[in-house]
């Protein structure tokens, strides 16, 4: 796993306010870093996630809207695939408490010679 310089907000925040199209490029060039870390086997999914992200963003007429409608798409996600995933481990521990304890064994004695 790859480690990553710890996110440095105020950094991004003035960088983007004083230079957007070198800010550009850092945020390009971060997403890319990390996309290359990924194991390559997510690699593809993920690079369709960011384009769905960058469409996403493209598509909104304000940052604002852009915030919104990428918080509909991680809830969305979340609603569709993380949760049914999560109620099936609870049903199958639930299941798995609520079997009926198995049956005592019969010991059979071995005599002694």
């Amino acid at each position: 796993m790859a480690a990553y310089a710890p996110f440095d907000f105020a950094h991004w925040m003035q960088l983007a306010g004083t230079d957007p199209e070198r800010f550009e490029r850092a945020r390009l060039a971060a997403i890319g870093e990390v996309l290359e870390a990924a194991p390559p086997d997510r690699r593809e999914r993920l690079r369709g996630l960011q384009w769905r992200i960058d469409q996403e963003r493209r598509r909104a007429r304000t940052p604002l809207a852009a915030c919104l409608r990428l918080s509909s798409l991680m809830w969305d996600s979340l609603n569709n695939e993380l949760l049914p995933v999560l109620q099936r481990l609870v049903d199958d521990e639930n299941a798995h408490r609520a079997a009926p304890p198995h049956p005592a064994a019969v010991i059979i004695p071995f005599r002694r010679r």
